[in-house]
């Protein structure tokens, strides 16, 4: 998985902040519209940090808000989506069309953040042509076409785990920037392509581990 950070047009942020910086949007979207203000020991009482890392995650990104009063939480909101580079719309295509996939394209929180899924590839006959969603599943000898017409960059991954890597090879020549890869494999792209893997089963394997020693005299923690 890739850790590279930001680019030179924005902050170079650890993956760590960036996912926390998620939870602090995610914070804000709630806040009640009518609050003029909201601070840093808000934030962290709603997300799970401390008051300090928040601070430390949001100089990062320049000179924000003032202290003993706080941040503008639609200013703050507006400046933690340009870092995520969610300030703008992505174009995103879905591979392999099973359960999973079926269950990711009726969650309506990627159109909210800005993620538009406009095409689905599959290789089993039976599912070419079939609408999930009002999208129709076409084959894979079309997503190199089909991706450069839709100019989508990014992509969600959800087959076997031995088509995987054949699969996202296909995928970065046809010109996808980013994959989001739900197989059990680690995938080998070149440096100019970024990679989040999502294992279920390692992180219920996480969660075991933390259970485990939940009652040790110094617990562990995963963020180490």
């Amino acid at each position: 998985m890739s850790d590279r950070g930001a680019t030179a047009e924005g902050p170079r942020l650890s993956r760590a902040a960036a996912h926390r910086l998620s939870l602090y949007l995610r914070c804000l979207t709630a806040w009640p519209s009518e609050a003029e203000k909201i601070s840093s020991s808000q934030i962290a009482a709603a997300v799970g940090v401390s008051d300090a890392q928040v601070r430390r995650d949001l100089a990062a990104l320049g000179h924000l808000g003032q202290r003993g009063i706080g941040y503008d939480p639609r200013e703050l909101a507006a400046v933690i989506r340009e870092a995520l580079g969610i300030h703008r719309p992505w174009r995103v295509v879905l591979v392999g069309v099973g359960n999973l996939a079926r269950a990711l394209l009726r969650y309506q929180g990627f159109r909210a953040q800005g993620f538009e899924i406009v095409a689905l590839f599959d290789n089993h006959p039976n599912k070419i042509g079939e609408c999930v969603e009002g999208i129709p599943i076409r084959p894979l000898s079309e997503l190199q076409t089909t991706i450069q017409q839709e100019g989508a960059e990014l992509a969600i991954l959800t087959v076997p785990k031995e088509a995987a890597q054949s699969v996202a090879d296909c995928l970065v020549k046809a010109g996808i920037r980013g994959i989001l890869n739900f197989a059990p494999v680690v995938l080998r792209l070149p440096p100019h392509v970024q990679l989040v893997t999502v294992d279920l089963a390692i992180q219920l394997e996480q969660l075991t581990f933390l259970v485990q020693h939940a009652d040790d005299a110094l617990p562990p923690s995963l963020d180490e």
